[in-house]
């Protein structure tokens, strides 16, 4: 047995992923999902409706799992009943996928109580973002499978967002994903902009998420192999300090260096506090990191923390054009 921490680990739980990227079944009309909370808790009953509610418009029907609505601090439940509801799910024939139905903070604490040898026999689309950015890493470093970086349950869905997913679940598409434009009472328009760090064209398997998540599984068993992969990353409410910090941390243990191209989404609620007057802009920070590591590089795609966002296929191979600040998929998400 291995121990990592509080959680022990059964054998086999840490094998490294099978050779090549398994693709789930592609969702249809009438499938049961899960709903999963693997971070903070929803504990008001007419959001909880409303969550249901979105996955019914979506044709599906919603399995809420054992802990849903239970609490434990600022967690859904205890890190093992957390677990315990993935691997339910997972190892449930009846369920299809399984949506997160919030980030916050906790996912990772997960990590060490998943059962991947059933996570592994069981292909499923596992959706969600922000906090769900620690189940997408370990997903790929120990299932093997493709899973999906878009909204979370208890988002919004407005039409972009639902018709981005709609296209890799359910129709398994490989759209170029292109910024929504911006239909602003402006001469020019600063919604929907991309600012181009280093110009180019790269291909490579889509790994990322959350930057302030990724950067604290640096130096676990978690983390899957970035070689020759896009990195896409953003972040919501952090100043460019840390930005600045999260990004000099990836450089360092030298996971920068190894990509090959990089997206930065939105950075919500990203600029300094107070007085700036001589500090970085994030744009300066970016330019600092990201431009000069001789691979294209863009800023400013819809994903991350807002509300029309892409959704991105972790695991996927996929051609990023730094000028004209496009993703576009070379491979179908699901089978």
């Amino acid at each position: 047995m291995t121990v990592l921490g509080a959680a022990t680990v059964a054998p086999g739980a840490l094998a490294a992923a099978p050779a090549g990227v398994v693709k789930p079944p592609r969702l249809r009309p009438g499938d049961t999902v899960g709903l999963v909370e693997p971070a903070g808790f929803t504990d008001d009953a007419f959001d909880l409706d409303l969550v249901k509610e979105t996955i019914r418009a979506m044709g599906l029907v919603p399995k809420p799992v054992k802990h849903l609505v239970e609490r434990y601090g600022y967690l859904a439940g205890t890190d093992a009943g957390r677990a315990a509801d993935i691997n339910a799910m997972f190892a449930d024939p009846a369920v299809r996928a399984v949506f997160a139905t919030r980030g916050g903070w906790g996912c990772a604490r997960v990590l060490p109580f998943l059962d991947f040898r059933t996570i592994r026999a069981n292909p499923k689309l596992l959706i969600g973002f922000s906090d769900i950015t620690a189940l997408h890493l370990a997903f790929a470093a120990r299932a093997g499978f493709v899973t999906i970086h878009g909204p979370n349950a208890a988002s919004s869905w407005p039409r972009f967002s639902w018709d981005a997913f709609r296209a890799l679940a359910f129709d398994g598409a490989t759209p170029t994903l292109v910024n929504p434009e911006g239909r602003e009472d402006r001469l020019a328009q600063r919604s929907g902009r991309i600012r181009t760090l280093r110009g180019g064209r790269a291909s490579g398997r889509l790994l990322g998420g959350n930057l302030t998540v990724l950067s604290t599984l640096m130096g676990t068993p978690w983390l899957p192999d970035f070689d020759g992969a896009i990195l896409f990353v953003e972040d919501v409410s952090e100043q460019p300090y840390r930005i600045d910090r999260m990004l000099t941390q990836l450089s360092l243990a030298g996971l920068l260096g190894k990509v090959a191209g990089v997206v930065f989404g939105q950075c919500t609620d990203c600029g300094p506090s107070g007085a700036s007057y001589g500090g970085f802009t994030l744009s300066e920070v970016l330019q600092q990191h990201l431009g000069k590591l001789g691979v294209p590089a863009f800023q400013g795609a819809s994903f991350g923390h807002v509300a029309s966002q892409f959704s991105l296929p972790v695991g996927c191979r996929a051609e990023i054009d730094a000028d004209a600040g496009t993703i576009r998929l070379l491979e179908p998400a699901v089978r």
